[in-house]
């Protein structure tokens, strides 16, 4: 259904029970119809409020689908009900409620979103707390929990929002009186959810999300008016996760901020390389992606060895506006030992981009130790050169001032402790520079001669020695342990990436795109094209192939392996070519990886295009191989039938009466009917599969197709009531085609019939579309069997193959939908199956001398509405006739 045929919802907004929201949306319901308009109460629910339940009355309710559920009935809308009433507004409370399980739906939006798929107008009813965005909000200032949530975006799809309003003061009054809860519950309520602090923030919320939307409004109105002038940026906001416990908080803050402007957009990213944390959860990083995308946001993933770095060049290149970063969780000693944290360094680097810094309860709540960290950073090394420089003339002067107290061996031990720190926080130079520098001090002030740079004893030789052995030992150590961490922590970083996209490949998830964008994002690269060679003569590769970019990723999209900076083979005839930062050598070989999944994504890609090509194929040898199996019987039927009774007329042995001569003719006439009809319907079903039907859509009076169709069906059309107003448009379709379809609809219709109770035919205009509907009484069809029963060759419930090969369903509504209509079945109220059939209603001339809509085809009068419709005594169309009597109730 295009957009135009779409229902408007309209939601009246509340910030908690009892503001009035229901009797709101019933009053609009009495003023609308009161103007004329078909209004139905779909569901609402009065929880025993008077005036609420008063202003029911006078509107028409819908009945309650009741459903069991663990011993217990409940009762929820109707869905199908209010669908087949097909009222222009329905009434529906409560839109985030959760159905029962057993429902069409899980929830009532998707209920509401069914019917505005339906062309039906909803009105309905919201509170605050109730949007996903602003859950955790709301359990914050109540306390309380919301079980029951619903995506801001069907709210924000809502074509007119309106704020329910009422001061937290008189919704206590109210409360007070019983006009809300009962008796029992009130003073409960009043001390707990229903305070005015309480109600007082849930006000300010809803008021402040409907100013949001009302600032959506303005400036839609502006670009439909090409109003130009102040218009702000787009807002995209990045969230930065860790895999912590907070990661939730952090969700739901920056969609808040990506909500509160226009068209905002809400990007979470999680940089998989250590960040001094114990390591983040899959879980959780899972749970936090889908509450991403469950608020309209996408999840993103990149390497990074400096983490502030990572999270700016992602920010940067997405062009995001705002990035959100949860408090360092780690305790204030780590702060002080390693320096600041991500947040202070993220804010340095941003530049235009804001930070917002959001606390959390997990806040200082310290780290666990660290793990695979990366190898000693330029920071590092400088404050160990730092700390050589500074820590051995500080240790000399303290040593100094203590020359009586201790000897050359404590000195020394001393000093080595200082190389030893020196090396933990800088690594190997730093820690040599600091080894030859205490060596130098240790010989000129503490070994004798002083102040001399000789050593007059073999002893203190040997000491100075062991002590530079020592203090290079250890540092050789400590850097040797710190590039073996920083290998691990890129292995394991570049292992969670490649398997979880080649999880997602071997799942069928990833598009070639999508692999091309994780790459892109993971390598910082400025685009990233994967290339096909198109071979040259000789069917091999060379200067005379050429290159097609089969997908890319980012700009500019590259052409040739020549253009870019880098390139990984994936096979003889697909390249991975970036464009951006140098790659390394350990990342070429993670390149590989992606590019092989590359490789694979295309290949998916490639057999399920050649699977939707063969589905055509396929399709036809099967109805092919069941056309010959189906036809073995009903072509030799009537043609046996046939030959039996020409053969015994010819006999010269037998003298037939006028009597049996004349049946025996009927006999063969009647046979040589059924078998003509039958190659019409195999032939018609024939070019309907292979697209060759010839349709001539003009405009014509249903009422005159329908009197032609059942003045065809001979004595079984006159048992047909017809209700065909005169005022209907005429319909664009083929009225030879039409009529063979109604035929075939009706016909089947009577079989199913039962005696006295006849089927009938009634139509209405609905939009640019008028709607055909043929009811009977009959047995109907389970709702699992429906789509079953266009199926060719098929029959439900037959227990005979006499009757048909089963095509004339499947034949109706081929021959519908070569007009451009629509048939669908649905159930008769009261019981039966309707066959409603859908077509183009014929545009209205542009001048009267072109024709007007009451003109009809033959120039025959009109059928007067709610009358039968006689047959007419047009000769019936050839291809309409004889009655489309074949097969069970799937296919006539």
């Amino acid at each position: 259904m295009s957009e135009h045929d779409r229902g408007k919802l309209r939601i009246y907004l509340g910030n908690a029970a009892g503001v009035g929201k229901t009797y709101a949306m019933l009053c609009e319901g009495h003023r609308r119809a009161e103007r004329g308009t078909d209004v139905v109460v779909g569901f609402v629910e009065t929880h025993g409020r008077k005036h609420t339940a008063d202003l029911i009355e006078g509107l028409e309710v819908v009945p309650r689908a009741r459903i069991a559920y663990r011993g217990t009935t409940f009762e929820e809308m109707d869905v199908d009900a209010v669908l087949a009433r097909k009222p222009q507004v329905a009434l529906v409370d409560e839109l985030a409620h959760t159905n029962v399980p057993g429902s069409g739906n899980a929830k009532r939006w998707q209920d509401v979103d069914e019917l505005l798929d339906a062309g039906i107008d909803v009105i309905s009813t919201v509170n605050i707390q109730h949007l996903e965005s602003l859950n955790d909000v709301v359990e914050k200032i109540t306390g309380v929990p919301q079980r029951e949530t619903l995506p801001d975006a069907v709210v924000r799809a809502a074509d007119q929002v309106e704020l329910v309003d009422m001061t937290p003061e008189a919704l206590r009054r109210r409360m007070a009186h019983g006009n809300i809860y009962p008796p029992e519950k009130i003073d409960a309520a009043l001390t707990n959810y229903f305070r005015s602090g309480n109600l007082a923030a849930l006000r300010e919320l809803a008021l402040l999300w409907l100013a949001d939307k009302v600032d959506e409004g303005l400036q839609a109105y502006r670009a439909e008016h090409h109003i130009t002038g102040t218009w702000e940026a787009r807002e995209r906001v990045v969230v930065a996760l860790t895999g912590g416990p907070e990661g939730e908080t952090l969700i739901r803050r920056a969609a808040r901020i990506a909500a509160r402007s226009s068209g905002g957009d809400l990007l979470a990213v999680h940089v998989t390389r250590s960040d001094g944390l114990t390591g983040a959860d899959p879980a959780a990083l899972a749970a936090q992606r889908r509450l991403t995308e469950s608020l309209g946001g996408s999840y993103h993933q990149v390497v990074g060895d400096n983490i502030p770095e990572a999270l700016l060049t992602f920010a940067r290149a997405e062009n995001a506006t705002q990035l959100v970063l949860g408090v360092s969780r780690r305790s204030w000693l780590s702060a002080l030992l390693t320096g600041p944290g991500i947040g202070a360094r993220t804010i340095r680097g941003s530049g235009d981009i804001d930070v917002h810094i959001v606390t959390h309860s997990r806040m200082g709540r310290g780290r666990g130790l660290p793990r695979s960290r990366g190898g000693l950073t330029l920071r590092r090394q400088l404050m160990g050169y730092l700390l050589a420089v500074v820590l051995a003339p500080l240790v000399t002067l303290a040593l100094v001032a203590m020359r009586g107290q201790l000897n050359l061996t404590s000195d020394m031990l001393i000093f080595l402790v200082a190389v030893i720190v020196v090396a933990l926080v800088g690594g190997f130079l730093p820690a040599l520079l600091a080894a030859v520098v205490g060596s130098l001090l240790l010989n000129y002030y503490f070994t004798p001669p002083i102040h001399k740079w000789t050593i007059a004893e073999a002893n203190n030789v040997l000491a100075l020695g062991v002590f530079v052995v020592v203090a290079l030992l250890v540092s050789s150590v400590v850097d040797r342990a710190a590039r073996r961490t920083r290998q691990a922590a890129r292995a394991s970083a570049e292992s969670e990436l490649l398997t979880t996209t080649a999880g997602s490949v071997l799942r069928g998830e990833q598009a070639v795109a999508a692999v091309l964008d994780r790459v892109r994002e993971a390598f910082g690269m400025d685009s990233v094209t994967l290339l096909e060679c198109h071979p040259g003569p000789g069917g091999r590769p060379g200067p005379t192939a050429g290159w097609a970019a089969i997908a890319h990723s980012g700009e500019p999209a590259l052409t040739t392996p020549d253009d870019a900076d880098a390139e990984v083979p994936v096979t003889d005839t697909l390249v991975l070519a970036l464009h951006g930062p140098p790659i390394s050598a350990s990342d070429r070989k993670v390149l590989g990886a992606f590019a092989a999944y590359a490789g694979v994504a295309l290949e998916q890609q490639r057999l399920h295009a050649e699977a939707e090509a063969a589905r055509p194929i396929a399709e036809a040898d099967r109805m092919r191989t069941a056309l010959l199996a189906a036809v073995s019987h009903d072509l030799r039927t009537p043609l046996a039938s046939a030959k039996a009774a020409v053969t015994s007329l010819r006999s010269p042995d037998i003298r037939w009466t006028d009597e049996d001569r004349d049946e025996l003719l009927a006999t063969a006439d009647e046979s040589l009917d059924r078998l003509a009809h039958l190659v019409d319907n195999l032939l018609d079903m024939s070019r309907l599969q292979a697209g060759a039907l010839a349709v001539f859509p003009r405009p014509a009076g249903l009422e005159e197709i329908v009197a032609r169709a059942l003045d065809d069906m001979g004595a079984e059309g006159r048992q047909v009531v017809a209700e065909i107003p005169d005022s209907l448009p005429e319909v664009r379709v083929d009225p030879a085609i039409l009529e063979r379809v109604i035929v075939n609809l009706t016909t089947n219709a009577v079989r199913y019939s039962p005696p006295g109770q006849p089927p009938l035919l009634t139509a209405s205009a609905l939009g640019d579309h008028v709607e055909l509907r043929v009811a009977d009484r009959g047995p109907g069809i389970p709702e699992p069997d429906r789509d079953r029963v266009f199926v060719p060759f098929q029959r439900l419930g037959d227990t005979d193959n006499t009757s048909g090969v089963g095509l004339g369903l499947a034949l109706s509504r081929g021959l519908t939908e070569a007009m451009g209509g629509t048939l669908e079945p649905e159930e008769t109220p009261g019981g039966g199956l309707t066959m409603v059939l859908s077509l183009p209603a014929a545009p209205l001339p542009d001048h009267p001398g072109q024709g007007e809509p009451g003109q009809r085809e033959r120039g025959q009068a009109p059928t007067p509405a709610s009358e039968p419709v006689a047959p007419a005594s047009t000769p019936p169309a050839p291809s309409a006739s004889p009655a489309a009597a074949e097969g069970g109730r799937l296919a006539t």
